[in-house]
């Protein structure tokens, strides 16, 4: 799947968008985005908006369409076929997900189901358990579309970063420019991660795990992280390479 996904984006621009859309739709589509590596395709896309080969603005419309098009299939496979699904063992093998999104829907649909398109495990479950549960369409299709609309850029936006980053003028600050990007990825992503486990811990009031990862710890931690996430950010500013960056992304943009 990968690789005739990376040979549809080498052809012509509309391969590549049409690959976009692909990705996005099988992402999106009920227990088939569970074992597509989407993150890491979707990086890839983004590489090449970032270095050119395909504007930003196709590439978030082909992808919203995929992704409305993978979700409302999933809402209309969980709906038609809730017994069938609701007793097929595969899916009882993950009922603790499932009843944790259940209860969500049932209690804040419209918030799930914005909150759940970002979130890789949940993200093709969400349109499947709303079928199932006979989530009235009128509150299903807003929140769902809202959502289609925000996560292509989202995912997106690393691998544009990095192409931007390939693209840019390759001399020894250039080298060294790349590599704290890196790091600051790396960092904000880490603060993102522990910061949301700090945020479920106080939410729920229970640890979420032993060791390094226990309530205790991630009082310190993730602040800390989140931290030197925030000073790398700055400190990214005034680097010699930082104006050639982001002129090369704004070119991206306004593309």
């Amino acid at each position: 799947m990968e690789v005739w996904i990376q040979h549809l984006m080498t052809q012509s621009l509309q391969w590549a968008l049409f690959a976009v859309a692909v990705v996005t739709f099988f992402e999106s589509l009920a227990l088939v985005g569970l074992v597509l590596p989407g993150t890491v395709m979707m990086a890839s896309l983004g590489a090449l908006i970032g270095s050119g080969k395909i504007g930003l603005y196709p590439a978030w419309a082909a992808g919203c369409a995929g992704c409305l098009l993978g979700d409302w299939i999933s809402f209309y496979i969980g709906w038609r076929f809730k017994g069938p699904l609701h007793r097929w063992k595969y899916l009882q093998k993950h009922r603790k997900l499932l009843d944790k999104i259940e209860h969500a829907l049932n209690d804040h649909s419209v918030a799930t189901i914005l909150i759940g398109r970002f979130v890789g495990p949940t993200r093709p479950l969400v349109p499947m358990l709303a079928g199932m549960l006979e989530l009235p369409v009128k509150k299903f299709l807003p929140a769902n579309i809202v959502g289609c609309l925000l996560w292509p850029p989202v995912y997106l936006l690393p691998g544009i970063l990095a192409g931007v980053a390939i693209d840019a003028p390759h001399t020894a600050q250039s080298s060294d420019f790349k590599w704290l990007l890196l790091a600051e990825a790396v960092l904000i992503w880490l603060a993102a991660w522990l910061g949301w486990r700090w945020f479920r811990s106080i939410r729920k009031k229970i640890a979420p795990a032993s060791g390094l990862l226990s309530a205790k710890n991630l009082r310190w931690l993730a602040p800390l992280m989140i931290v030197a996430a925030v000073a790398g950010f700055v400190a990214l500013q005034f680097h010699p390479m930082m104006p050639d960056f982001r002129h090369l992304l704004w070119r991206v943009f306004i593309a």
